[in-house]
């Protein structure tokens, strides 16, 4: 690896301001007390950052902070050589950059103190005040269990605890690994890989949701040097080539703002460079970049207001691409981030992506909640007064953060959760749903009518039996896309559950827990089916309602040779009597009854897993038990009005009772049925499945082979 390539800090990165010289400003910290009446030099540019986001900001008790920690680490030194009180000025200069206010700062300054040094809680809460010693108690908390892989799990549900209560508390430990990200290339490469591994995996994601841009953006290049060291590389050189040239963005630019100045239009176009990990997407998206891909024009205004008179001026003035307009000021991400988005073709067929955004829409976001300045009104324990009733009522405690905190106190076990959390945070974007009431869910991409039924119910969705997505009926397997209106459909029967199938369409932690946490405490328990109801005609006979069972259903009347086993009905082919039987070995010895011709039993033969003999109980004269049974039916048939009610009135003829059904889009005036149903004996299977055929359209009507996990 180059030396270049292990410090991405060597890289010329265009920055809005020189990094601070840390080792100069070590030097300049030991050189003993000053004056009262003047900040140390040291503290200097976190003093000056700090005024011009906050110009009436009280100073004095940044010096005292600063004067305690100086004196408390004194001696003390970094690994790289500096001085340990570089360490917190740099993570508070970086705080004071992005707006933090004073309250943080102070406790940036003081946050190693009581871990590393002889100062107490106690000294912080006289010294400084109750919320101080909050913040300082809580990212020394963080500090003081280890960063080990087997220790990560409860290291972050710790973190999530204390950013629960303040997120000031992790917009610190975000500063604080960002500092040491940048000093990383005095450890040894297999300490540097495995930080730069947490910090890929967590924090960046954390930084994400919080909205704070400016560090996320700095991490991702830093971890990208130190895991993927090639593309890295790479990617400079790219970048490497196009500095100094005449930046092509340029004209584009300078065409803009005549364009809004034309049109009385007071804004600020910047050409807006991107990072290195954005420049290395945009080359895998594309495979070769256009000589603008490698930044965007920002165009800031004064009002909301403005930001849409802008778009309409570009896309008057200038081709837009369509398919590159979105509107997050309208509809905000889930972390406060506002913008207009679009692309332009300019001079040349030049394509320039734009960014418009207010000031204030700019400032939160690169900062995100650290810009928001106190959020608890120097009242630490009001965050845990606070239920807001949606992610804007209380910007700095939103709701996938709410959500976090309900998932670590679900799942007791760490590694769950650690698992569950990761993959949450792997989501690199949100849709949002409207639930009853028109209550907005924010849901992962890819999230399913199970993640929206959780979101909204909690624990009430174990019954849920069904969805209506934009009014037209849905499995809970349907998966959901942005701006879907979702009804979630809830049985009375408030003493079922899930089905273990419900997990293969669970995106979100809170839908994975809860489901695995009532299968865990309900191992025998039956449970609903992951599909929806059938829509009931409106002057035809109701589906009785869903009766719960899990799989397919617990086989009392299926004998399995071999030692006594739970034995259970598989969802995939449901038998019943007379079929022939074979039983599938899944873990934890249970036995899933299969019928012989179904698909899974001849995956299992293929990878060398033998069924076991089974066969249904015989009576004492002989005859099969027949006891009642569940199976799932598909008719084929071409569609026609009062078809669904016709269907549905066969059935309840016959004294079936629908447990579930799905209708699937007509294609070629053919429409496909599939119901799973409750009969009260199995018996009675042939004359249901006669009396489907006998409904006029209805041409054809098997037993389903569904594909299912055989555990």
């Amino acid at each position: 690896m180059s030396a270049e390539a292990a410090d991405p800090a060597a890289v010329p990165r265009r920055r809005t301001r020189p990094r601070i010289d840390l080792r100069r400003l070590g030097r300049v910290a030991l050189l003993g007390p000053v004056p009262r009446d003047r900040l140390p030099d040291a503290i200097g540019h976190v003093a000056d950052a700090h005024r011009a986001h906050h110009p009436d900001a009280d100073l004095g008790i940044l010096h005292r902070a600063y004067v305690l920690a100086e004196s408390s680490h004194r001696g003390q030194m970094r690994k790289s050589g500096e001085p340990y009180i570089t360490h917190p000025l740099a993570v508070t200069l970086i705080l004071a950059e992005l707006g933090a206010e004073t309250t943080t700062l102070t406790a940036s300054l003081l946050h190693d103190t009581v871990e590393d040094t002889e100062v107490t809680l106690d000294q912080v809460r006289e010294q400084f005040g109750e919320e101080v010693c909050y913040l300082v108690d809580g990212v020394t908390k963080l500090e003081k269990v280890d960063y080990g892989a087997a220790a990560e799990p409860e290291t972050f549900r710790k973190m999530l605890v204390a950013t629960g209560n303040d997120v000031r508390v992790m917009s610190i430990k975000l500063a604080d690994r960002l500092h040491n990200m940048r000093t990383l290339t005095v450890m040894r490469p297999e300490k540097q890989a495995r930080i730069a591994k947490v910090t890929q995996d967590v924090l960046i994601p954390l930084a994400e949701r919080l909205g704070v841009q400016a560090l996320k953006t700095e991490l991702e290049d830093l971890v990208f040097a130190i895991l993927n060291p090639e593309g890295y590389e790479e990617t400079r050189a790219l970048i490497a080539e196009v500095t100094g040239e005449s930046d092509p963005l340029a004209p584009i630019a300078d065409n803009v703002r005549t364009t809004l100045r034309e049109a009385g239009i007071s804004a600020e176009v910047l050409i807006r460079p991107r990072h290195f990990v954005s420049v290395h997407r945009v080359r895998r998206k594309r495979g070769e970049l256009r000589p603008t891909d490698f930044g965007r024009l920002l165009v800031l205004v004064g009002e909301d207001a403005d930001c849409y008179a802008v778009l309409g001026e570009l896309h008057t003035c200038f081709t837009p691409v369509i398919s590159e307009f979105k509107d997050f000021i309208a509809a905000p991400k889930f972390n406060l981030y506002q913008s207009l988005h679009t692309a332009v073709v300019g001079p040349e067929g030049a394509v320039a992506e734009v960014l418009i955004r207010t000031h204030r829409m700019h400032k939160v976001a690169e900062a995100g909640v650290v810009a928001l300045g106190n959020p608890y009104a120097h009242d630490p324990t009001a965050a845990q007064q606070t239920e807001p009733s949606d992610e804007r009522a209380d910007p700095t405690r939103p709701g996938w953060l709410s959500r976090l905190l309900d998932w670590q106190e679900s799942a007791t076990d760490p590694d769950t959760f650690w698992t569950t959390l990761r993959a949450d945070l792997a989501q690199d974007r949100e849709i949002t749903v409207f639930g009853t009431h028109g209550r907005t869910l924010g849901l992962p991409a890819g999230a399913s009518c199970v993640d929206a039924a959780y979101a909204q119910h909690g624990e009430r969705a174990h019954t849920c039996i069904g969805a209506r997505v934009n009014g037209r009926l849905a499995t809970l397997s349907t998966v959901l896309s942005d701006g879907d209106t979702v009804q979630l459909l809830l049985a009375q029967d408030t003493a079922s559950g899930p089905s273990p199938e419900w997990l293969d369409h669970a995106r979100t932690p809170a839908a994975r827990i809860a489901i695995t946490g009532w299968l865990s405490a309900h191992p025998d328990a039956p449970g609903p089916e992951a599909e929806g109801p059938a829509e009931p005609a409106a002057d035809g006979p109701q589906p009785t309602a869903p009766a719960r069972t899990r799989s397919g259903g617990r086989a009392a009347n299926v004998v399995v040779d071999g030692p006594e086993s739970p034995t259970r009905l598989a969802g995939c082919c449901t038998p019943v009597p007379p079929d022939e039987v074979v039983g599938i070995v899944v873990r934890g010895g249970a036995v899933t009854v299969h019928r012989q011709e179904c698909p899974a039993v001849a995956r299992m033969r293929e990878i060398g897993r033998a069924p076991v003999a089974a066969r249904w109980r015989e009576e004492e004269d002989g005859r099969r038990d027949t006891a009642a049974c569940r199976v799932t039916l598909v008719a084929e048939s071409f569609g026609r009005p009062r078809l669904l009610a016709d269907l549905t009135e066969a059935i309840a003829t016959a004294d079936a009772a629908i447990v579930a059904a799905t209708v699937e889009p007509p294609s070629e005036q053919r429409v496909r049925h599939t119901y799973t149903l409750q009969l009260p004996d199995a018996a009675g299977l042939p004359a249901l499945m006669r009396a489907m055929r006998d409904v006029a359209g209805v041409y054809d009507v098997s037993r389903a082979q569904h594909p299912t996990a055989t555990g």
